[in-house]
């Protein structure tokens, strides 16, 4: 035998081996707990957050400043769909409020029932003790917001704002106020007086002011346009806000690029008297068009009364400040990247936020004074993802961080090291060592447009052969995938389905198409996509001749998948280019935008606008598909019709593509059972397995 082929046998073993060593099951890869809503306590060092372990949600605290154990706070113990949030503390750090069950993407609608539990569900406010005792319920609600003295909890529940005693053992809510219109979340002022809430009309809004001890209401300089994102100033006597035109309010998704519009303003009120006045206005053109960052505070009031904002004057979003008294806005943030997720600490002097600057696929963690024009001061670093930065009342900051192999989980911020606060939520088997980490690639788009991406390659990769390959495409359209595990639920889960695939020897693209977030205005406001002209199909298109062209890849065996806005342009790619695209998974995607257009619309809509959206749908181009195509949905879905997917179906049946489905009875969009999720990756894995002869059972 040559030294060559020596050689060559002894590469062959050695990659079959390390396939073998790398081998893991889905259920595992999918068992890693998913951490979100971290919260710091207002006094002391404690952070609380939810912890999501195989649809077990439960609250969880650990004390930032020490090494004492993490502790449960509830025992909720079955995947039953019913999901934790609005978590937030008692003034006194001694007790914890939150939310469970209920719809919190859209409030207000029936509470989803995705494990038919025959009772039912009710959406309910919780009080747990941070020293021992069992959760106490308080009322049946949403958005809770503890008075600063510690005694109310103000909260919504019917469309109106009601209060209920934190005093008392068996508490019944009393209606604070009822007033027109749907009511936001309620905001206490600092002292205590009053509530500031937002107060939806349809084409216009308000921000109202109630006064607990007059029992009024105020609204602040009403106007035509909507008011949104209250902001209380320390010494509680005015209310900052965003005022928006109905133009810029109604932009989004699916409806064309936005990259200009009416200019949305600052404005400050009295908000004893409701008069008010200007401080801020956007210039005309680029930034004119509001974008909020990635946490629910938009404002942030400091105590020398400057108010810190978000903008996107320059093409990214950053964050500036400005006099309470107006004047020119100071860039805080200069650089090509964008500001996500910010917080204060309770003091107001100090703001973390996280953003990807200088590494703009992944994020990160920076620190910044209030009132003081010094540089930025960056807190974390490295191949890992920090998001969702918290301050404690010590000073202490805690995030929430990932990174290639392991999920999001909190952490401290001990110096340039990042301590994990509770590394037991890591269950023993989780495959952590065996997956693979993903490399950043920048290709071309048909239209020459670079687009950002993750590459999955699994250990075979090496071996000379073709693999079968696979494009994913995530929803929203407005996410970025990263180089590691994602902060949301939805899309972490399919970043641990795209390392699983890789485990089974695909060879997995992740694109970061253009209307995503992560790159710039123009970039997220891209030309003509969607439903106005689907130019995003141009990196589907840039995507699948990447992969063709790769020697590692057969081209025979190319296949796409996605959810959302991805099953949009998963049907997209199947519809048009089924020459290139061998066969799809399509969760829950957009497949006629001018169904959309159509949906709750009083207004007249343009007739060459309604053609430009069907002919931008994968509907417009049903008769050229022919790969076939697994659809899944639940028929319970709040963000996409479940008659998308109907009306789907039907056309493929028609035309004679094959296809496959699956339903989920009582499901919502982003699936609440954690078994939903392994049932429907698991299907996707055995439906390209049987359609590209790979084999879906780890050895």
């Amino acid at each position: 035998m040559s030294a060559n082929r020596t050689l060559a046998t002894l590469v062959v073993c050695f990659v079959a081996s390390v396939a073998h060593a790398q081998s893991f099951t889905l259920p595992q890869v999918m068992s890693g707990t998913f951490n979100s809503e971290l919260q710091a306590a207002p006094k002391g060092n404690h952070v609380v957050w939810m912890a999501n372990q195989e649809g077990r949600r439960n609250v969880w605290i650990a004390d930032a400043a020490s090494d004492s154990k993490p502790r449960q706070l509830t025992h909720y113990t079955d995947d039953d769909g019913q999901d934790i949030g609005d978590i937030t503390w008692t003034p006194d750090a001694k007790s914890v409020v939150y939310v469970h069950s209920g719809d919190f993407e859209f409030p207000g609608r029936p509470d989803p029932n995705p494990s038919q539990i025959t009772g039912g569900v009710e959406q309910t406010i919780y009080l747990v003790p941070v020293e021992g005792s069992k959760p106490r319920r308080l009322a049946a609600g949403r958005s809770p917001a503890v008075s600063p003295d510690g005694k109310l909890v103000a909260f919504l529940a019917k469309d109106a704002i009601y209060t209920v005693s934190l005093a008392d053992e068996n508490p019944k809510p009393e209606l604070m106020f009822h007033a027109r219109g749907t009511p936001g979340a309620p905001l206490w002022s600092p002292d205590g007086k009053r509530l500031a809430f937002t107060s939806s009309r349809g084409d216009h809004g308000f921000i109202g002011v109630y006064n607990v001890a007059d029992k009024t209401v105020t609204y602040l300089e009403p106007s035509t346009e909507t008011d949104r994102s209250p902001e209380w100033s320390p010494d509680s006597k005015q209310v900052a806000f965003i005022r928006i035109s109905l133009n810029a309010a109604a932009g989004g998704a699916g409806l064309g690029a936005h990259r200009s519009g009416e200019p949305w303003s600052i404005h400050i009120a009295d908000a004893a008297t409701g008069v008010g006045h200007e401080i801020f206005r956007a210039a005309k053109g680029q930034g004119s068009v509001f974008h909020a960052l990635a946490t629910d505070q938009q404002l942030f009031w400091t105590a020398a009364n400057h108010l810190i904002f978000p903008s996107e004057l320059d093409g990214w979003e950053h964050l500036y400040s400005i006099a309470i008294g107006g004047g020119s806005p100071t860039l805080l943030t200069p650089g090509d990247f964008e500001v996500e997720h910010v917080s204060t600490s309770p003091d107001r002097a100090t703001l973390v936020f996280s953003s990807n600057q200088n590494d703009i696929d992944r994020r990160h963690v920076w620190q910044l004074a209030a009132d003081s024009s010094s540089s930025l001061k960056q807190l974390t670093k490295g191949d890992g993802i920090e998001v969702f930065p918290v301050i404690t009342a010590t000073g202490a900051v805690a995030v929430l961080r990932a990174d290639a192999r392991i999920p999001i989980r909190p952490a401290l911020v001990a110096g340039s090291d990042l301590h994990d606060l509770a590394p037991q939520l890591v269950p023993a088997d989780y495959p952590a060592a065996k997956l693979v980490i993903p490399q950043q690639v920048i290709l071309s788009a048909a239209d020459g447009m670079k687009i950002h991406g993750q590459l999955f390659l699994p250990a075979s990769a090496i071996d000379g052969k073709k693999h079968p390959a696979l494009i994913f495409f995530h929803g929203g359209s407005r996410r970025e995938m990263l180089l590691g595990y994602h902060y949301m639920d939805y899309y972490s889960n399919a970043y641990a389905m795209n390392q699983y695939l890789a485990s089974l020897g695909y060879i997995v693209l992740s694109v970061n198409y253009r209307s995503g977030i992560g790159y710039g205005l123009n970039f997220r406001e891209a030309l003509n996509y969607g439903a106005t002209g689907a130019s995003e199909y141009n990196d589907v298109q840039g995507a699948g001749l990447y992969m063709q062209g790769r020697a590692d890849v057969d081209p025979a065996r190319l296949g796409v998948w996605g959810g959302s806005y991805g099953g949009y342009l998963t049907a997209l790619a199947l519809a048009r280019a089924s020459d290139m695209f061998a066969a799809g998974v399509d969760f829950h995607g957009v497949h006629d935008w001018s169904a959309r257009l159509h949906s709750g619309s009083d207004s007249p809509i343009d007739p060459a606008a309604i053609k430009l959206a069907f002919d931008s749908s994968p509907m417009a181009s049903v008769k050229t598909w022919k790969s076939p195509v697994l659809l899944m949905q639940g028929d319970d879905d709040r963000n996409v019709a479940f008659s998308q997917t109907v009306q789907m179906a039907a056309a493929l049946r028609a035309q004679g593509v094959e296809f496959e489905e699956h339903v989920f009875p009582d499901e919502i969009h982003g699936f609440l059972l954690h078994r939903s999720w392994v049932t429907a990756y698991g299907l996707t894995a055995e439906f390209f397995g049987r359609k590209f002869n790979v084999p879906t059972a780890a050895p």
